[in-house]
């Protein structure tokens, strides 16, 4: 495509990045099953080997299918470049993998998908790195736990599992004036409802996975880099501003400009971490995001509804949803979401853990599992499930208190999912 920009995201969604194919005229993508691609002569390979040039040398590294995905998902983000990875935990490591150094630190919403929680409290001390959470609604929290160690501010733009919505320019403001980066997490509002980038963020990751393939069909994730961000205005990112030992001394921010993040999560990130993403993934998410905003809006549709059913009922004790009018998200949400605020919620069931259990095992439209953003609707108690690994606490500030169930709305009849959570509260509070 040419002069993208001037396209409107309904005509992005479908033809960002895709091309007919120049072999056969192929109209959709193809799926490059492949792992290697012959070079023109031996030129070329050290070229390609050296960064002097962009193309193909090994589908760890790069691939022609995956390569679109990247592009449409740069173009719906408003940023320069993306690299995409073989899960939504994969892109997290990755945005953070060229920021970090042993010692350093991330400051984190404490709303965040409990498997991020304990990748970021747990497993990322493996590297020697930590996490600080906070409350990102307290600016003034955020402020003090930034300290001369920290690398990044990181947030989910609509937080899994609550639906809690972020203020991202505000938190962005707070992250510049420190000299870090704002990473946010956008799987579940997806650049249909919410663009980070051009509130601020230097960075969007994503689990592909999600509402972005939007069938539940493979796994995938991404980071969608803004271009924005000077890597080299302080000595905090050596990584991307400091010579390379292993591209003899090339220093990416100095060599690729805007698009230096981007070619050190191919060039280093896949090339030593591996966690690629493999073409037929991307086929699938390509065919799922060409849908994208006909199937948000449905969420995001039925999603009101539902949550609106459930507040009136005598056995639900709240519901988070930030498009009812009742939650304390309701204005920022308006002015930050005006496409709505996805089809994730959570609410919470009068008899408290067993109740919840019960529900879930009682209803028969929504499928009990571990997943969001399916075209069906999903349920699942995260407290004895995604939360599990979570103190009390953690669970509680998450938004994951054990009675609560987490529900992803589908865009099934939205009448029959209120009738199936219906007969099965009848069943789970007696």
């Amino acid at each position: 495509m040419t002069d993208a920009p001037s396209y409107g995201f309904d005509t992005l969604q479908i033809h960002a990045g895709a091309r007919p194919d120049p072999a056969t005229g192929a109209r959709q993508t193809p799926i490059y099953q492949t792992t290697s691609y012959v070079f023109r002569d031996a030129d070329h390979a050290a070229a390609l080997f050296n960064l002097q040039e962009v193309g193909y040398i090994y589908s760890r590294l790069t691939n022609p299918t995956v390569a679109v995905l990247q592009e449409r998902l740069a173009t719906l983000e408003g940023g320069v470049g993306a690299v995409c990875c073989s899960s939504g935990h994969a892109a997290q490591i990755l945005a953070l993998f060229p920021l970090m150094a042993p010692g350093c630190n991330v400051v984190a919403s404490t709303r965040l998908y409990g498997g991020t929680v304990t990748q970021f409290s747990q497993t990322i001390k493996r590297f020697g790195w930590s996490a600080t959470f906070v409350d990102t609604d307290d600016l003034d929290a955020v402020r003090d736990a930034i300290d001369e160690n920290t690398r990044a501010v990181f947030c989910e733009s609509i937080a899994n599992p609550g639906g809690y919505v972020t203020d991202i320019r505000t938190l962005a403001d707070v992250a510049d004036a420190a000299g870090v980066p704002l990473i946010v997490d956008n799987t579940t509002a997806t650049p249909y409802l919410c663009n980070p980038i051009a509130q601020g963020a230097a960075l969007v990751v994503h689990s592909t996975t999600k509402y972005l393939t939007g069938n539940g069909t493979v796994t995938g994730g991404a980071v969608i880099d803004s271009g924005n961000f000077d890597w080299s205005a302080s000595d905090k990112f050596p990584s991307l501003s400091a010579p390379e030992p292993a591209y003899h001394g090339l220093k990416f921010h100095e060599t690729f400009g805007s698009l230096a993040f981007t070619f050190h999560g191919i060039a280093i990130g896949l090339r030593d971490l591996g966690m690629t993403m493999n073409p037929q993934a991307a086929h699938y998410t390509l065919m799922g995001i060409e849908t994208l905003s006909l199937r948000m809006q449905r969420h995001c549709d039925n999603a009101i509804k539902v949550a609106s059913w459930l507040e009136q009922d005598d056995r639900v004790d709240y519901v988070t949803y930030a498009g009812l009018p009742s939650s304390p998200y309701y204005e920022r949400a308006l002015a930050c979401y005006p496409k709505g605020t996805s089809g994730l919620f959570t609410f919470a069931v009068k008899g408290g853990y067993e109740a919840c259990i019960k529900l879930v095992d009682a209803l028969d439209i929504f499928s009990h599992v571990a997943n969001l953003g399916d075209t069906r609707s999903l349920i699942i108690h995260s407290a004895s499930t995604t939360h599990r690994q979570l103190t009390p606490e953690q669970q509680e500030a998450a938004g994951a208190g054990p009675n609560v169930v987490r529900i992803s709305i589908g865009i099934e009849d939205p009448d029959d999912l209120i009738a199936d959570l219906d007969q099965a509260l009848t069943k789970a509070c007696g």
